[in-house]
This record gives C-alpha cells, structure tokens and sequence, in this order.
C-alpha cells in the first residue's frame, strides 16, 4: 500500500495531492495512487496512527451499536494490516487477539497469530489467547483474488460462513458479531443463517467504505443460546 501523505487535521481534510509522476504506471494504477492520496479517510488515519482507512468502518459501526465494551474479549479474524486491532485496545477491550495470513506488526495490548483461520487448531488457539469465550467477534477478511469470477465468489462465501460459524459456536450469549460480505446471493444466505441465531441483524455501508466498493458489513448482535 502506498503512505498515506501526511498534512491535513485528523479529521481528514486537507488540500488534495497530485500524483508527481506517472512514468511506467499503468492507467488503473495511477487512478488508484491517486485515490489513495485523496481520500480524506487515508488521510486521518495516517494523521491519527492507524494502520488503514478501515479503522474507521469499525469505530463508526462501535459509535452506532456500542460493539467494544470496556474489558470485552475481541476476537479479529484477517486482522492485516492491525487498523481494528488497534481500534479495539484503543477503546477499553479487556483481552484482543487477531489471526492472519500476511504478517502483522506488534499492536500493544493485542496478541496476533500468523495462520490460516480455517485450519482446525486455530479458534481454540484464539480462544485460550483472550482467556475464554469472546464477547465479540470481528471479520474483515477477504480471500486472495484468481481473477475468476465463479472461483472467487466461493471464496468470498466460504470465508463468511466459516467467520459466521465460528462466532456463533463461540460467542458467549448475548455476545456480538461483524462480518465483511458483499452485495449479492451470498449476503441473502449468511443474513439468513445470522437472523437464526442472534436477536439482531443489521446490513451496513459504513461512510469509510468507497461508495463504488460492493462491501457491506453485517452486524449481529444479542448471540441468542
């Protein structure tokens, strides 16, 4: 990922920022080098030291539903770069814990575990590392691309179900889950499945997630046992 500029208050705005030079770049690369240098969201969390724009998915889905309570165990499933891991200690979660594929840098006050989530051994793993059955259970995750359509949309629905599984088969009661998924047939089938085992669902857009992303976020909430 490209660093964020830095200028600008922490909420975000600023002038805007010229790509300098666009020698041996790609035309879709230089769109998106500058986007990236645009985006007021790149921008304040760089201004504010977080590790990615999506901070601010989770702590405005926290400001509307009161997800990160004080002293709560939190699980983060595709926890890279550490942006929500940083968010959850920074607001008074008790215990965190994060998995990932890619390596993470140290987040103080969070332990991060480089594996796969779907191996067997690793939700008892994440379990033992926050001391017991989380209170709340986040999912950012997204599978690597092939560039096959039909391919990469089981990913996607293979990663939410598991994410979906897991928190309601470790959640304690009345516990909470945040997932990413996307608009389309698979959102309709976790929804679904979510509505059956907690007391809430909701469907989100946070403003952090570009308007032109198929992203939504599905918020559960009051795990029913």
């Amino acid at each position: 990922m490209v660093r964020p500029p830095s200028g600008g208050d922490p909420a975000g705005r600023g002038f805007g920022t010229r790509l300098k030079t666009a020698d041996k770049r790609s035309l879709s690369s230089q769109q998106w080098l500058n986007r990236q240098l645009n985006d007021p969201f790149v921008k304040a969390a760089h201004a504010k030291g977080y590790r990615s724009r999506a901070a601010f998915k989770l702590t405005e889905m926290d400001d509307r539903f009161h997800l990160l309570k004080r002293g709560a165990r939190v699980i983060d499933l595709g926890c890279a770069p550490g942006g929500w891991l940083q968010i959850a200690v920074e607001r008074g979660a008790g215990a965190v814990a994060g998995v990932d594929l890619l390596p993470v840098d140290p987040v103080p006050g969070a332990e991060i575990l480089k594996a796969d989530f779907t191996e067997p051994w690793v939700g008892a793993r994440l379990v033992g590392l926050i001391g017991g059955e989380p209170d709340l259970v986040l999912s950012d995750m997204a599978p690597n691309t092939s560039g096959h359509r039909q391919t990469d949309h089981l990913r996607i629905i293979v990663l939410i179900e598991a994410a979906a599984d897991f928190a309601v088969s470790t959640l304690r009661p009345g516990g909470a889950f945040v997932t990413k998924a996307f608009q389309g047939g698979e959102t309709a089938a976790v929804l679904r499945l979510l509505r059956g085992a907690f007391a809430e669902v909701r469907q989100v857009k946070p403003k952090a997630s570009r308007a032109d992303s198929s992203e939504v976020y599905l918020v559960a909430t009051q795990l029913k046992r």
